[in-house]
């Protein structure tokens, strides 16, 4: 797992300004918002890391990143409205700031994960820091094997990313399947219905050079890992992301600890094996 590396003093406490470029809906309650620095500079994320997005009056929040470093142009956060920060970002146009922090937080472990199949899983809002991941697989292809996605929402009107999910479905050396829990009247869906987990057992991939990655709400974790399991993936070769009521951002508050770990500042990426034995984690 790559350790969390603060930034320079400054950013770490004080926001940086910046601009929003765009704005487009997800769904009735997630937005995603592409911004870049005023001051030119770049983010510097790693997939998995998120940053604090503060509004002057409305205090911060941590966010996940959506968008890979690769994309040099902007990054991406897509936000569900879900209280006064995220109700006030919903508001925002092209043109707008806000103030960033960051970025925060372990990433994916990518110098674990090259070279190798891997099967990433997500749930609900968990698809997009995981999107951070996929488009930097997809722009450096040479350095995975097969990329096989699972992604499983309430219903369809739920479902992230729609666009992304059909293209990384045409894209060659990846797969990608999309479940949802209940098909409601007047919805139209074409794809599975029913917990992610069943998508698991029908896989065919080699436990040897598969690495499992899971971001999604915790409890579907333990299912998912025992699934996982089945397969023959090792805890050693699974990642999993937990954001479990981030604060500070800066291992500050306590906010978010379980037993002796910061979620972030320890995390919010860790691998299988190195938390199994902590309660609370899973």
């Amino acid at each position: 797992m790559e350790k969390m590396t603060f930034p320079a003093k400054e950013p770490l406490y004080h926001p940086r300004e910046a601009e929003i470029i765009s704005v487009s809906d997800l769904t009735p309650d997630e937005k995603l918002f592409s911004l870049r620095m005023k001051n030119g500079s770049q983010l510097d994320h790693l997939p998995g890391q998120f940053v604090q997005l503060s509004i002057l009056g409305f205090a911060e929040a941590p966010i996940s990143v959506a968008s890979s470093p690769t994309r040099k142009s902007c990054f991406d956060l897509a936000i569900r409205r879900a209280g006064t920060l995220t109700a006030e970002m919903h508001k925002k146009v092209p043109g707008d700031t806000v103030g960033i922090r960051g970025p925060f937080g372990s990433s994916f472990d990518l110098s674990a994960l090259k070279g190798h199949d891997l099967l990433l899983i997500s749930g609900g809002c968990g698809l997009a820091p995981l999107r951070s991941l996929i488009q930097y697989c997809a722009d450096r292809p040479g350095e995975f094997g097969r990329v096989e996605i699972i992604y499983g929402a309430r219903n369809p009107d739920a479902l992230l990313f729609k666009k992304d999910l059909a293209d990384w479905r045409s894209a060659s050396g990846f797969g990608c399947t999309v479940t949802v829990d209940t098909v409601r009247g007047g919805e139209c869906f074409d794809g599975p219905v029913g917990l992610i987990t069943v998508l698991i057992s029908p896989l065919a991939l080699d436990p040897a050079k598969t690495v499992a990655v899971v971001v999604g709400p915790p409890p579907m974790y333990r299912a998912v890992i025992e699934e996982l399991k089945k397969k023959g993936i090792t805890s050693g070769r699974i990642y999993l992301s937990l954001e479990r009521n981030m604060r500070c951002g800066v291992g500050k508050c306590g906010h978010c600890t379980i037993e002796h770990l910061y979620c972030c500042a320890d995390g919010p990426v860790f691998r299988l094996d190195r938390i199994e034995g902590v309660r609370g984690a899973i």
